[in-house]
């Protein structure tokens, strides 16, 4: 997607990867069969996490039209990404969790209701999906507590603050 220096879409894609770096993420574009995809990585361990291992994906990629079903899409393959990337190290001691997010100017309410609702989960990863109205610079996703993986709750609301900010 070629984008202007005022595009509100580049401009917010561009913000989220210089949060990704100041948390300490490894930063990257992907070409998505044609989408660039950014990509954020980041590894935390933590005993209170029942001394687990949790890698974390921020998957960020710009859209014309952000729909219920794009972001459900995107969710589902974010999902599949993380896996294949990690998938030896799911289990027991160690957990993948991804932020996929859609950005565009032309937001349906739908998708922003869905992000909201809450995460989606496979064994040993979860998703948190957001919904970004680059225009108004609203991010709209589940910043709430969820039952499984309770024990990641805190953090996920701490890094979509930091990556998504309200």
């Amino acid at each position: 997607m070629e984008t202007g220096a005022a595009d509100p879409v580049r401009a917010y894609l561009d913000g989220t990867a210089r949060r990704l770096q100041a948390d300490g993420c490894e930063v990257r574009t992907e070409d998505w069969n044609g989408l660039p995809v950014l990509v954020g990585y980041r590894a935390d361990f933590r005993m209170q996490w029942m001394a687990t291992k949790l890698h974390l994906f921020t998957l960020a990629a710009p859209a014309p039209l952000v729909t219920a079903g794009a972001i459900q899409d995107f969710t589902s393959s974010a999902l599949d990404y993380v896996v294949a990337r990690k998938g030896q190290l799911r289990g027991m001691q160690s957990g993948v969790a991804v932020f996929p997010a859609l950005v565009g100017t032309n937001v349906e309410p739908e998708a922003a209701a869905w992000a909201q609702r809450g995460q989606s989960v496979r064994f040993a990863a979860m998703a948190r999906p957001v919904v970004v109205d680059a225009g108004t610079g609203t991010a709209a996703c589940f910043r709430g507590y969820a039952a499984l993986g309770l024990f990641y709750s805190a953090h996920f609301r701490r890094k979509l603050a930091a990556y998504f900010p309200a």
